[in-house]
């Protein structure tokens, strides 16, 4: 990356970011732009890292920063997951953050939580699995 200072190198970068979390995006290898090439590997390099190899296939359901919070809350809540329509290896990253979400799991704060969702009329239902 070379400066992401300049507002015009930042704004390719981004874009190209952009495309590169896109999976159904290709990068145009005639493409001169080495902010937009960089930020185009960066967020391919991202997109699999969480999704897998574009190469692989595309997954019904694609994991974002969004999805992986949602995980950790469910594991610090002590809530139960549905992982239907994930792949293998989307399931494996999944699972670490849930994980990693019920070694930070506190009873107490669950309880605290549930009071508090409670007293704002919002209720929160438990699936069985």
């Amino acid at each position: 990356m070379k400066n992401i200072f300049n507002p015009i190198y930042r704004q390719d970068y981004l874009e190209g970011y952009s495309n590169g979390q896109n999976p159904y995006s290709k990068i145009k290898s005639d493409t001169p732009n080495s902010a937009f090439n960089e930020g185009f590997d960066s967020g391919r390099f991202d997109y699999e890292n969480l999704n897998g190899s574009v190469l692989n296939g595309i997954p019904k359901k694609i994991i974002n920063e969004k999805i992986l919070e949602e995980f950790l809350l469910a594991g610090l809540l002590g809530i139960n997951i549905d992982t239907e329509g994930y792949t293998h290896f989307q399931i494996s990253i999944l699972l670490k953050w849930y994980q990693s979400g019920i070694e930070k799991y506190d009873p107490k704060q669950n309880t605290y939580l549930l009071d508090i969702l409670e007293e704002n009329g919002i209720e929160i239902t438990y699936s069985e699995k």
